[in-house]
């Protein structure tokens, strides 16, 4: 619900014992807690603090207001004994049992009727939202209404956008809510807004193709600067100057569904109309054209949350991958939630994905991508039944294609969840920011974004300095905190254990260059060495030597420089949440629940499957240490290993040359051929081979980078931070 001065929201809590379910108050000095999803649904709590207040304002009405709390980590181990928690008798105080507020899907305080949705404020949430119209009579054209003024209208809804929330804080408005539609006859098209109170009573019953027969109403000036769906291809007559209005009060409009089978072709209503395209004529749309699209998902990315102007509103996102066999790359599409819950949340590989409405996005140096609008509707397999796009060639085409893939092939490539980001970084960095640029931040600015980031929120900085450490973690499961440090072990070195045979030291210089770098390098390695003490002898694990030498880097000046940091952000740990998992439809259902923001209400089926561990091929730990060495961060690189790779789609194959600094700019872990899993890729990478980094690392000491960093909260105490692209000053344009 919305709430205090502060601009911020209140939340209601509903908590059990396993015996009675209580509705609560969330003091807001604890919403914190529910903005980086520490206290979420399906997880115990300890309350160790609350009152209950009283309603100065109304009899027999109070609640209990949690004031302090501990959250677990992990899943409930008091839920797994609860089928449904709406059977357990409601906690009322004596006296206030015939209290509705406790029992009702209504907030406790602000004198608020409905929720919102708790991570988008458009998404219709709770029972106020119906799925059917209310019912009505038939509509019958008699002299009588035809006198009324204004004249009634009978058009067929061609186009429907998601809704808007403009609810302010102070505001008395109920339902503040707002929905367009684009609405035909015969004569034209206009635009019909849905007000207040009537969303919840109609939007989700009105859908394209519907029919409307539609009494007072009003005409009023349209809004210059919405966006509008380009309906240019139905070749009618567009009214964009006025709109129909439709309220629940001033006047009170009268809105009457026509079922399919009244509808009479007399009317001479237009037919819905689409412009589909393939992924072949996307390569020669102009940048901003608009079109219609169908294919088959092979990827599905985790859903983000990016932040829009106002407290605490957000918008989700996610990016989708889909085929339709006229090219060998995907649609690459970001799907904006579009007020259709029940599909955006249950989009995975397999399925067939129509979006309507998408606009092309041409960008530099990435294949072109889609972007959602306002008017975007999404449909995947299990609600086509009755579209009216079925009939299209397009469609047809596609699903007669599909027909000969096997489901096997597909499931090969199909992935879900992890990090993701698309466009990828252009060749040049430059300044000042544009609308599309990645702004350039400081070192203390990055610690305070990192600080305030909320659950699911993804941002995507820059920042300047040098790299002065680079770890190679091998393959393993991952999301354990490490500490990121030189590798060290517990038993205290004699003087004795940091001596080494001259031969030794020799061996290593002609292996690796000779430099004086690499004499530092191994000289801390093999003082710092696994140990085996035999018969008074120190034995040095060479090959141990040789491989934390081969895959790391440490700057020369790091052990000073380290020392005389005012801050060091630890973010160097790859999380479960960052790496995509390969689809299976046995897994479904837990990997859509993974991928998906968390519930706001718990499930038995939240808990029913749980996934396995990920295992990583191996990432890098990189130390980033800001242009005036106050602020380091460790961050993540997780370089792309073949260009079959779903991150690889737009990725240009550019210049590799097999160095550390290559990779960080290129995003590959070797040279890309550009045709996926080629042999000559194949015989250039192995599984588990990783390029040398001490035999390039000269490159990395001292040079003045700009590092591009995203940033994602993945709840509750673990902040995602990966290197997407380094650039060398050469590689700055300040304009």
């Amino acid at each position: 619900s919305e709430g205090q001065p502060c601009e911020s929201y209140s939340y209601d809590v509903t908590v059990t014992d396993g015996v009675w379910r209580a509705k609560c108050y969330l003091h807001p000095s604890l919403n914190h807690l529910v903005h980086t999803n520490s206290l979420r649904t399906g997880s115990d709590i300890i309350i160790a603090q609350c009152s209950f207040v009283y309603n100065e304002r109304r009899l027999g009405h109070g609640y209990i207001s949690i004031e302090k709390l501990r959250c677990s980590s992990g899943e409930s181990s008091l839920l797994s004994h609860i089928r449904d928690v709406r059977t357990l008798p409601v906690l009322v105080k004596s006296g206030m049992e015939r209290s509705t507020l406790l029992q009702s899907d209504v907030p406790l305080e602000l004198n608020r009727k409905h929720y919102l949705s708790l991570w988008n404020n458009e998404y219709p949430e709770g029972d106020v939202w119906t799925s059917a119209p209310p019912s009505s009579r038939d509509p019958v054209l008699d002299g009588e209404m035809l006198t009324c003024k204004p004249l009634p209208l009978l058009v067929k809804i061609l186009q429907k956008s998601r809704l808007r929330y403009y609810g302010k804080i102070g505001s008395k408005i109920d339902f503040p809510y707002q929905a367009y539609f684009e609405v035909a006859d015969q004569s034209g098209i206009m635009s019909l807004v849905l007000w207040n109170e009537l969303c919840p009573q109609f939007y989700n019953s009105l859908n394209v193709g519907t029919v409307l027969y539609i009494q007072n109403y009003a005409l009023k000036q349209s809004y210059s600067n919405r966006s509008r769906p380009q309906m240019d291809h139905y070749g009618i007559k567009m009214f964009t100057s006025i709109e129909i209005c439709l309220n629940a009060r001033n006047p009170t409009s009268i809105i009457t569904v026509v079922p399919p089978k009244n509808v009479q072709p007399q009317w001479s209503l237009p037919d819905v109309s689409y412009r589909f395209a393939t992924r072949s004529d996307v390569e020669t749309f102009p940048n901003n054209s608009v079109c219609d699209i169908i294919g088959l998902v092979t990827f599905v990315g985790r859903v983000e949350r990016v932040k829009r102007k106002g407290p605490e509103k957000y918008w989700s996102f996610r990016w989708v991958h889909a085929v339709d066999g006229t090219s060998e790359h995907p649609f690459v599409l970001e799907l904006f939630s579009s007020s259709q819950p029940e599909i955006f949340g249950n989009i995975w590989p397999m399925t067939y994905l129509v979006c309507t409405q998408m606009r092309v996005c041409q960008v530099e140096g990435s294949l072109p991508y889609l972007t959602s609008s306002c008017e975007t509707e999404m449909f995947i397999t299990g609600y086509h039944k009755g579209q009216p796009y079925k009939n299209d060639p397009t469609v047809q085409n596609l699903i007669q294609r599909n027909k000969t893939l096997k489901d096997n092939v597909v499931l090969q490539k199909a992935y879900i969840g992890g990090h993701y980001c698309y466009p990828h970084a252009p060749c040049t960095f430059t300044q000042p920011v544009g609308e599309t640029s990645v702004p350039l931040v400081a070192a203390s600015d990055l610690k305070k974004e990192l600080e305030t980031l909320q659950y699911r929120e993804h941002k995507k900085l820059a920042i300047q300095g040098q790299i002065t450490t680079v770890r190679y973690v091998e393959k393993s499961s991952v999301s354990e905190p490490q500490a990121y440090s030189t590798p060290t072990r517990s038993t205290t070195l004699s003087r004795a254990s940091y001596q080494c045979d001259h031969n030794t030291i020799t061996l290593f210089i002609r292996n690796f260059g000779g430099s004086h770098f690499l004499f530092c390098v191994i000289f801390q390695c093999i003082s710092m060495a696994i140990i085996k003490k035999q018969t008074n002898k120190i034995e040095f694990e060479l090959n141990y030597c040789m491989k934390y030498i081969f895959h790391n880097f440490l700057s020369c000046g790091w052990s000073r420089q380290c020392q005389e940091l005012s801050v060091h952000l630890h973010h160097g740990t790859l999380h479960q949440d960052s790496i995509s998992r390969r689809f299976t439809l046995e897994e479904k259902n837990a990997l859509l629940r993974w991928s998906n923001l968390h519930p706001m209400r718990w499930t038995p089926e939240q808990s029913a499957d749980t996934l396995p561990t990920t295992v990583c091929a191996g990432y890098y730990q990189v130390t980033i240490l800001g242009i005036n060495k106050q602020i380091a961060v460790d961050a993540v690189f997780l370089p792309i290993e073949r260009s079959g790779e779903h991150r690889a789609v737009g990725l240009p194959p550019g210049r590799h040359d097999d160095t550390m600094l290559s990779c960080l700019s290129s995003g590959f872990v070797c040279p890309l051929s550009g045709v996926p899993s080629s042999r000559s890729e194949v015989a250039h990478y192995r599984p588990g081979k990783i390029h040398p980094v001490a035999t390039t690392a000269d490159e990395l000491e001292d040079t003045h980078l700009v590092c591009v960093l995203d940033i994602c909260h993945l709840g509750g105490e673990e902040v995602e931070v990966l290197i997407s692209k380094v650039y060398k000053v050469t590689e700055v344009s300040v304009k």
